[in-house]
């Protein structure tokens, strides 16, 4: 049987809908079209109940939001004797920690008041508030902001509050009693005398683990070493030892104090609230610290292998320099001496470029107070030094330089001396009259330097002298002289030979400079003063007079002492015919 239509009753339908008749005038719909409107009906079912479900979830939400918000209000704990007995809330105008401690101070009161029973607890409701009396006298409130907190009903939690304060009341009375207090005392003598055992036993085992340990490992600890590098010192290695076993011993008197106050404390009823709080005045800034620790356990190992790896690599690089120091590797163009100087360079760049990469790693580096510390150090170092700067860049400066050495003679200035220390900031001279001189870098580096000793191993240093001889006497016989006075000075060079310049023609005489050679120059001076005495000796041997500039006219008798007269007291001649002086020690010159 075919079905092509359905019949169905309906109100009216409009002649341009097309529907069709049967002969019992029903309207009969065509089931394409019944199916179209029978699903829009569905849909719209489905969206109205879809919308229906989403402002219950949308109200149920809200109302958790509010509880949630209700919850999260600040709170404060109402304790009496270290107990806490309720929490609190409070508004701007009254804050939670200011009702708790009143609230507290009126239960601590009734409580200490013998004459309040305990059954005498009541509670009053009001449109308002439900109260918490004793024998009349109001100690509280229940708010319905408390209530929503508990989630409870204000009466039934003010009867929960009553039970609390009641339990307090009885607790406050009965530890405060005479033989409790005996009992108390009695527990805290015994408490206190073991702790005391303890340390005394404490100490004689840190005494004899000591003894023990160094009977037994102290020859067995040596130095760390990988071939010639020295890592670890074992003197170094022994103190870590004993180290550990002192801080054993303290940790264990630590936790023995802590167990015996903690206890003691809570015996007493005055003392209860420090003792119950104990553990957040030292456990808790432990955990916090533990806490932060465990969490800086990743950038903690990374710290300790940059300084491993920081460490060894300024080992490496000082065993370097210290082979060029000492000639055991050469460098073309690089002088041994300034491995030392290099050297500090270096290592102040390897340390530098170390802590840069250490910085986000160090805990507190991204806080305000730590850059706010970091940039009035910058300013101080900046503002504040900056001769000292210019002092190690040119003591740097001269350092490559090249200008002089230890152990050279120099002339700075208006000093003459040797050169004993050359650091970053100064350079220290000993000079003839044993007296320590010591110059700021940044002034050397503006001045002239006279080295006296850098070409005298070579070439040697000339020493030269003037005198001058009247027209008189003939400049070869005076040649001859001051060449004769130059062989007869000890300590002098015979290679190259010494020679005479003829200076200057003056008014009254000639003047004659003698130029000598010596490869000692930090005996300059002792060189002079014996030269100076050959001079002497040989022109009044040959007779002839030094007398200019300060010439007038010839004396009636020549100024020259006679050969026989050269040994008088107190000299004595060492051999006949010449004085051998005693030299000056080079370190008084």
């Amino acid at each position: 049987m075919r079905v092509s239509s359905l019949r169905v009753p309906f109100v009216q339908w409009h002649a341009s809908h097309n529907l069709g008749h049967d002969g019992a005038g029903v309207t009969v719909m065509p089931v394409r079209r019944l199916l179209t409107i029978g699903l829009v009906i569905a849909a719209t079912a489905a969206s109205t109940r879809l919308a229906a479900q989403d402002t219950a979830a949308i109200r149920s939400a809200d109302r958790r939001a509010a509880a949630e918000s209700a919850v999260e209000q600040p709170t404060a704990p109402v304790v009496v004797d270290g107990v806490t007995l309720f929490r609190v809330r409070g508004i701007s105008s009254y804050p939670a920690e200011r009702r708790a401690a009143e609230i507290a101070i009126r239960i601590a009161d009734v409580a200490a008041n013998q004459a309040i029973p305990v059954d005498s607890l009541k509670v009053l409701d009001t449109p308002s508030a439900t109260f918490v009396l004793a024998n009349g006298r109001r100690l509280f409130g229940v708010l319905d902001a408390d209530a929503e907190i508990e989630g409870l009903s204000r009466q039934l939690l003010a009867q929960t509050y009553l039970t609390h304060v009641a339990e307090a009341m009885t607790a406050f009375r009965r530890d405060r009693e005479a033989p409790a207090l005996w009992a108390d005392f009695t527990r805290a003598s015994v408490a206190t005398l073991a702790f005391l055992l303890l340390v005394a036993l404490d100490r004689v085992t840190l005494k004899r683990v000591r003894t023990a340990v160094h009977a037994r490992y102290r020859s067995k600890v040596h130095d760390v070493q990988f071939r010639s590098i020295e890592i670890m010192r074992g003197e170094y290695l022994w103190n870590v030892v004993q180290r550990g076993v002192w801080v054993v011993a303290v940790f264990v008197i630590l936790v023995a104090a802590y167990a015996y106050l903690h206890y003691v404390l809570r015996l007493f009823p005055w003392t209860r609230a420090l003792g119950q709080s104990l553990s957040d005045i030292f456990l808790q800034p432990l955990a916090t610290l533990a806490t932060g620790f465990v969490g800086f356990i990743p950038d903690l190992v990374f710290l300790i292998i940059l300084a491993l790896v920081t460490r060894y690599v300024l080992k490496l690089v000082k065993l370097f320099f210290h082979r060029i120091a000492d000639g055991s590797i050469t460098l073309q163009g690089f002088d041994p001496e300034w491995a030392r100087i290099t050297y500090g360079i270096t290592r102040f760049a390897i340390v530098a470029f170390a802590l840069v990469i250490a910085y986000p790693y160090i805990p507190g580096s991204g806080s305000e107070a730590f850059k706010g510390i970091g940039l009035a150090l910058g300013l101080m170092f900046s503002l504040g030094s900056p001769s000292v700067i210019g002092n190690v860049v040119a003591g740097l400066g001269l350092a490559f330089r090249g200008a002089f050495r230890v152990g050279d003679r120099v002339r700075i200035g208006e000093h003459i001396g040797e050169v004993t220390q050359v650091r970053l900031l100064t350079t220290h001279l000993r000079s003839p009259k044993n007296e320590q001189v010591i110059i700021p870098n940044s002034m050397i580096l503006n001045s002239e330097v006279v080295n006296f000793s850098a070409l005298a191993k070579n070439a040697g240093l000339i020493l030269h002298t003037n005198v001058g001889i009247g027209y008189e006497t003939p400049w070869r016989q005076v040649e001859a002289m001051l060449l004769e006075a130059a062989r007869r000075t000890p300590g002098l060079k015979t290679e190259p030979d010494p020679f005479v310049l003829h200076k200057k023609l003056g008014d009254f005489a000639v003047d004659y400079e003698l130029n000598v050679y010596t490869d000692e120059p930090t005996r300059i001076l002792a060189l002079y003063t014996a030269l100076h005495r050959s001079i002497l000796d040989v022109f009044n041997e040959y007779g002839v007079q030094i007398m200019t500039p300060a010439y007038e006219r010839d004396p009636e008798q020549a100024k020259v002492v006679p050969r026989d007269q050269w040994f008088l007291a107190p000299a004595a001649p060492s051999t006949p015919g010449r004085v051998v002086e005693k030299p000056v020690p080079a370190d008084r010159l």
